[in-house]
């Protein structure tokens, strides 16, 4: 008896390995997180113990109080480095929360840009790069 070959319908095509930029790109992503987190409370408790540590600007769209900005980057800065260690530790709740929190950051970092240049830059990128590791890593589910 001659064997058929199998039929293409059941046959799939292998699956692609995931990079090994992307999966060793996950752990880094979460020791950025935790940086990141960490520069931003840094940054809120600078802007709540003194208003004098940052520039005052006076003509600026997104103007808040210097306070009130130290108490923004004081709680993203927690719950970055909260979730930072979610992704150290592999829970899958941790990566979805990342990907959301780095956006986060990068629009309060994009708004803060006035402020302090330099860092805003530093913490875009560093979330852009986060956003990148989270989403194209899947050896573990999303959620």
């Amino acid at each position: 008896m001659a064997q058929s070959a199998p039929s293409s319908s059941n046959t799939r095509p292998p699956e692609r390995p995931d990079s090994a930029w992307a999966a060793g790109g996950t752990m880094f992503a979460g020791v950025l997180l935790l940086v990141d987190g960490i520069l931003d409370i840094f940054k809120g408790i600078a802007g709540i113990a003194s208003d004098d540590v940052y520039e005052r600007i006076t003509d600026y769209t997104f103007k808040f109080d210097i306070t009130a900005w130290g108490w923004i980057h004081l709680i993203l800065g927690v719950v970055l480095f909260f979730v930072g260690l979610g992704i150290l530790r592999g829970a899958g709740w941790a990566r979805g929360v990342g990907v959301g929190l780095a956006a986060l950051n990068i629009i309060a970092n994009f708004i803060w840009l006035p402020y302090q240049p330099v860092w805003a830059i530093v913490s875009i990128a560093i979330d852009t790069f986060v956003i990148w590791a989270l989403c194209t890593d899947r050896s573990k589910p999303v959620l």
